[in-house]
């Protein structure tokens, strides 16, 4: 394998990881909070749709990402509305966020089909973000780098600030929490909105540097991988890291199979192979004893304070 062929692979490797990456940072501090959230797909084609939309209306991707990450705030906040202060099934809500935004996104993107969108610049200058071997580090989109800071952030946040001590509490004990004078419902809107903005720009990632054209449905389902990465990662950012990669490592064997000549697969499988993945991580994590997957307690589980 030549080095021209591995820098390559690294680089798809990296820009298949980020949205999921993103995606599952957003998804494991609402979860933390004890909100379950299962409209992350449909966040990220709110977000993906929007960002589109923005930046080619402007011409403007930095525009087209501040509002893919708002679009999908304002969706994360209706789900809160729904489950945090009407009490309604997280579940069933979260699936019916995704309904939503697979339409809403279709019904959106009809008039912007085909079209393409300028996509970022550089952020280092061209000697080091187009060299053959150091565009490895310096080569990536802002979006990248972006995923990056929020991975130490999160980590950072929940285990070094006395605001991520609270976030855990309220996941973890509700009624203690609010018990001390902690709003619990404040604090789970505040960890949903968040959410919702990394879904957002998790999806805008896809139209606007993946695949720089809007086409129905583009983000195929990566939402729900991301939610099993939080699983997966059992709530742990830098574990959700290195399996953000995992996954991205398994997603682009298909693809770089085909381009070195291998098939030693049918390609169908190969597809499918991430999501197979996907399925056999919540099996084997589901086959854990009780309480070993360090799970928040309160979990989807609806606050209603005594009056």
């Amino acid at each position: 394998m030549t080095s021209v062929i591995l820098v390559s692979m690294i680089m798809s490797i990296v820009g298949v990881s980020t949205p999921i990456l993103l995606a599952a940072l957003g998804e494991l501090v609402a979860e933390k909070s004890g909100v379950l959230n299962l409209g992350v797909e449909g966040m990220m084609l709110i977000g993906a749709v929007s960002g589109f939309a923005v930046t080619y209306l402007t011409g403007s991707p930095w525009l087209g990402v501040i509002a893919a990450g708002a679009c999908a705030t304002l969706s994360a906040l209706m789900f809160g509305y729904l489950t945090l202060s009407l009490t309604s099934n997280q579940v069933a809500t979260g699936l019916a966020l995704t309904i939503f935004g697979i339409s809403l996104s279709s019904l959106v993107g009809e008039s912007f089909v085909g079209l393409t969108v300028p996509s970022f610049g550089a952020v280092f200058p061209a000697g080091l973000s187009e060299n053959p071997t150091l565009r490895l580090i310096f080569g990536h989109s802002p979006v990248v780098y972006f995923s990056l800071v929020m991975t130490w952030a999160v980590w950072h946040f929940l285990t070094n600030t006395r605001g991520g001590l609270i976030l855990r509490a309220v996941g973890e004990n509700d009624y203690s929490a609010h018990s001390i004078g902690y709003s619990v419902i404040a604090v789970r809107y505040a960890a949903v909105a968040f959410g919702g903005a990394m879904a957002g720009i998790a999806g805008s990632y896809y139209s606007m540097v993946l695949t720089p054209m809007w086409a129905e449905q583009l983000t195929a389902g990566r939402g729900w991988i991301a939610l099993a990465l939080v699983v997966f990662s059992v709530w742990r950012p830098v574990r959700l890291f290195f399996g953000a990669y995992l996954f991205g490592l398994v997603m682009t064997l298909e693809l770089q199979s085909k381009a070195a000549g291998f098939n030693f697969a049918p390609p169908e499988f190969m597809a499918a192979l991430p999501y197979l993945a996907t399925v056999v991580v919540l099996a084997l994590i589901s086959m854990k004893k009780r309480g070993a997957t360090a799970a928040p307690a309160c979990l989807g589980r609806p606050f209603k304070p005594a009056t």
